[in-house]
């Protein structure tokens, strides 16, 4: 899949952008992609053929690479890395782009981003898609700390934590930037607060695995948004959530509602 780029005041972003599959009718609003920690489009969103599923029902597909990740421009100052300027890129992208509003979907700190992209710049959301993120939006602050210093380890083989190891094989499984990684963790520790979320008013889907202890409840933050709804993702961790039939077909579902 072409990689394609966008450079948004000397931050460098590249993307993916996939069109309806030929013979389907158009879907008139686009769908952004933004993918998690230590990830990228291709691992997060080709791989499991999330742009394939969205393309087949009709969906123009835009699917980036965060700052600090595969073939973006990589910072090395925590920062950088704030999730209102990782917003401002999904945003930046959509203006380059020429796309008015989008339906932003997000996983794990993905969500994060796109949670604080519907807050910062709601005319810009049509809807909100929050996978492998649920309250600890608001309780909590992203992946410890931790996981920056088994970036920083000499090597895997340095690690004994379970979480650190696991976050520090899939870095190093997807080839990433190990020190703009330790940034990106140090600068992203935002959270909204409560009365924050309540102001999303866009309709939102909360998608989590019943065996993910990463995210928090999803019904709980779906509580906290005026038109929140959870999924429950059964039996999938952190990882395996985020390319679930249930996950494809409980977004599909929602993107399918009349609004």
């Amino acid at each position: 899949m072409e990689t394609k780029r966008a450079d948004l005041g000397g931050v460098e972003i590249a993307y993916a952008d996939v069109g309806p599959a030929a013979g389907v009718s158009p879907r008139p609003v686009p769908v952004l992609l933004i993918h998690g920690f230590a990830s990228n489009r291709t691992v997060n969103w080709i791989a499991t053929s999330w742009t394939g599923t969205l393309s087949r029902a009709g969906y123009r597909v835009v699917a980036l690479d965060n700052r600090g990740h595969g073939e973006s421009t990589k910072l090395y100052r925590p920062e950088d890395y704030d999730t209102s300027l990782m917003a401002a890129d999904a945003v930046g992208l959509l203006d380059h782009l020429g796309i008015e509003r989008a339906h932003v979907m997000g996983y794990s700190m993905g969500a994060r981003i796109t949670a604080f992209t519907a807050l910062e710049h709601p005319g810009r959301v049509k809807t909100v898609l929050l996978g492998g993120l649920g309250i600890h939006l608001v309780e909590g602050v992203g992946l410890p700390l931790g996981i920056a210093d088994a970036m920083e380890a000499p090597s895997l083989a340095d690690l004994t934590d379970p979480m650190q190891r696991m976050f520090r094989a899939f870095a190093e499984q997807t080839k990433s930037d190990l020190k703009a990684l330790a940034a990106c963790i140090r600068g992203s520790r935002q959270t909204l607060s409560k009365d924050e979320v309540a102001r999303i008013s866009h309709p939102t889907l909360v998608s989590v695995g019943t065996r993910d202890p990463i995210a928090g409840s999803p019904q709980e933050l779906a509580d906290l948004l005026p038109r929140g709804e959870a999924l429950d993702i059964p039996g999938r961790d952190h990882n395996l959530a985020v390319g679930d039939r249930v996950h494809k077909e409980g977004v599909l579902a929602f993107l399918a509602e009349p609004r």
